[in-house]
């Protein structure tokens, strides 16, 4: 980030960077290898006589997985995660052809085929990730090696794609955040309107229709010819793939997914970014794309699309988004339904579909410095997205339904295991999400235990946050260096507070109130605002209250009428059979007077909710979070009154 030298340094956060760096990064290799990811670049950079394995994308999984290592070695030195780092950035050398094309499933079953099903099998979307890994390498250790392979591999791309028209746009959206990242770190502007074109082209192809049926046949037979060599491979025939994801499929689901694909929405391929004011399709798909709306907006000093998409953040927020900050309702399309098709049992709410709302938060933010896109990062964090990895960082969940009767597990690795490596990417990059600063501020935007150097144009300002959160509300923020001028600081108040004690050097200087919002709504928060002169040891402490609240889903979301959800602070909560023997969660009717907060011995002590039943059984809430990490279990957020 710009002048801003960060890092966590303890509590929820950092707890959850520890177990990313020291579990989850060595079980996603040796998971890589298990299913034979790292094979493929063998293959390429070393001659090992071996088949391919995995489909066609499944280079990402790995690109994914050196990103967040790069960013994890940033943090701290890490010798035996060097030495695989090491390894695998050589195969990656020796992988990409000279002219810096790299996709293994080409490479290895097509040598002579490049760029041919765009829509369909994401070797832009491959090399989007390659390219964000290679510059997270590169800041992390400064090696231009690594910025070589970036920049050919770009380079390439600019050279066979720019200026030439929609058709050869690709279908999952990545590539663009890429390119603009890269420009970024290079000051090419070549990156930069590759990246343009590609997002301005998007719903221009008339015929896309006849295209998407031609590449979805062509695709077929493509991953038939490869697997029949695979299979004629007697020396090393391929180990089967992990089980897919498990999903609940509303009726005429695949018709759906036929009707999206043909008529462009699946892709966002339905009409231009301008005029998408309704998310539509593929819910990964979409957050990038929206986010690289953002970014160009950002970086070209133009509103070009800012309107439309806090046009379409406000659509997703109000009407297809779950009380979990989770977006996408349908399996087969793995994104939107119609307008509060939101079904709980149904939701399909992927992992990697709240990182990607995240990033477009986190883009929105740095775009307008409106405390809603941080409120809502926050949210879908603690969540949506945390949800997605196992309290030991060895087991995940791909899909995150709002209540299960048992057939959802999480599991070790998936056929598809977009999740887990973009999961660690995204806690090991945590600590840049906490500040930012402008010519009018510096903007507190997330609460974690960390300490921060920023380079202001006055000087430098150190500050160090202490943060009781998610179990209690108490944040403490120092200041251990700061120039000699006032500086303003924005503090966002979350919309989830009731109130909040704002306290400078011991004396309490605000207090402020309001109902407790009965619903999501991170329009309602806003930033606590101090200015002044600072100096070394001032202290700001907020206190937080967090009441238990009782959430309602819209009156039009009919899957939950009568039904109510729990939260405290910026947790959602929910049932889980194994913590209420002898409940039917789905029949249970809550006494809401009845709630009570406690610190539990469950999971180093967190904080549960417990209650009773109208018949006056009890019943224990833990964060939806952290359910699923005992074994089978039932689990529901919503609960009857």
């Amino acid at each position: 980030m710009k002048g801003i030298e960060s890092r966590l340094t303890g509590g929820y956060w950092g707890r959850w960077q520890a177990v990313n760096r020291e579990s989850a990064i060595f079980h996603q290799w040796a998971q890589l290898e298990a299913t034979g990811c790292i094979d493929n670049f063998r293959i390429l950079a070393k001659g090992k006589p071996v088949s391919r394995q995995g489909l066609y994308f499944a280079d990402s999984d790995a690109y994914k997985w050196l990103e967040a290592a790069c960013r994890i070695l940033a943090q701290a030195p890490a010798p035996r995660l060097t030495e695989l780092v090491e390894e695998f950035v050589e195969l990656i050398r020796g992988a990409q052809a000279e002219d810096g094309y790299l996709y293994t499933f080409n490479q290895i079953h097509f040598p002579r085929t490049r760029w041919v099903n765009l829509q369909i099998e994401h070797e832009l979307y491959c090399h989007g990730h390659l390219i964000e890994a290679c510059i997270a390498g590169y800041r992390t250790t400064g090696d231009e090696a690594l910025l070589d392979i970036a920049r050919r591999l770009a380079d390439r791309i600019t050279e066979d794609f720019y200026g030439k028209g929609p058709r050869l746009t690709p279908g999952h959206e990545e590539i663009e955040i890429a390119l603009l990242r890269l420009f970024e770190v290079t000051g090419n502007e070549g990156y930069f309107n590759m990246a343009r074109q590609f997002v301005e082209q998007r719903g221009r192809d008339r015929f896309f229709a006849f295209e998407i049926v031609r590449q979805f046949i062509s695709n077929n037979r493509r991953v038939e010819q490869a697997q029949k060599q695979v299979n004629e491979d007697q020396a090393a025939p391929a180990e089967p793939l992990p089980a897919g994801n498990t999903a609940k499929s509303p009726p005429l689901n695949q018709l759906r997914f036929y009707f999206s694909a043909l008529t462009g929405k699946l892709l966002q391929q339905n009409k231009p970014l301008a005029s998408q004011a309704v998310p539509v399709g593929h819910a990964v798909r979409f957050a990038y794309l929206q986010t690289a709306g953002a970014m160009l907006d950002r970086l070209s000093g133009t509103a070009g699309y800012r309107g439309t998409l806090a046009k379409s953040w406000q659509h997703m927020v109000r009407r297809r988004m779950y009380l979990t900050g989770g977006v996408g309702s349908l399996p087969g399309i793995e994104g939107f339904g119609r307008d509060y098709e939101l079904d709980p049992a149904v939701a399909y709410a992927e992992s990697c579909a709240a990182l990607g709302s995240m990033y477009w938060n986190r883009e929105m933010l740095k775009l307008t410095h409106e405390a809603q896109y941080s409120d809502l990062f926050e949210w879908q964090l603690y969540n949506a997205a945390l949800v997605g990895m196992g309290w030991e960082g060895t087991a995940y969940l791909y899909n995150n339904p709002l209540a299960s009767t048992g057939d959802i597990e999480r599991r070790a690795w998936y056929k598809v295991p977009c999740c887990p490596s973009n999961l660690s990417r995204t806690w090991a990059a945590l600590q840049d999400d906490v500040l930012d600063f402008d010519d009018e501020a510096v903007y507190i935007q997330q609460y974690f235990s960390s300490q921060h150097r920023l380079s202001m144009p006055d000087g430098e300002l150190e500050m160090d946050l202490e943060s009781g959160l998610p179990w209690s509300g108490e944040v403490k923020i120092r200041i251990g260096a700061a120039p000699g001028k006032p500086i303003t600081l924005r503090m966002r108040q979350p919309s989830w507070v009731s109130a909040v004690r704002v306290v400078l050097n011991g004396v309490d200087i605000r207090l402020v109130k309001r109902a407790p919002a009965a619903t999501l709504m991170p329009q309602e928060a806003t930033w606590l605002e101090i200015t002044r002169t600072w100096k070394v040891g001032d202290q700001v402490m907020l206190d937080f209250e967090l009441p238990i609240r009782i959430l309602h889903a819209h009156r039009k979301v009919r899957s939950v009428s009568g039904k109510v959800a729990i939260a405290r602070g910026p947790l959602v909560y929910c049932l889980e059979s194994i913590d209420n023997s002898g409940v039917d969660l789905f029949a249970a009717r809550l006494n809401s007077a009845s709630l009570e907060a406690q610190v539990s011995e469950l999971f180093d002590g967190a904080v549960t909710i417990t209650g009773r039943e109208i018949s006056g059984a009890e019943l224990t809430f833990i964060p939806y979070h952290l359910w699923g990490n005992r074994g089978p279990s039932q689990m529901s957020v919503f609960v009857r009154v």
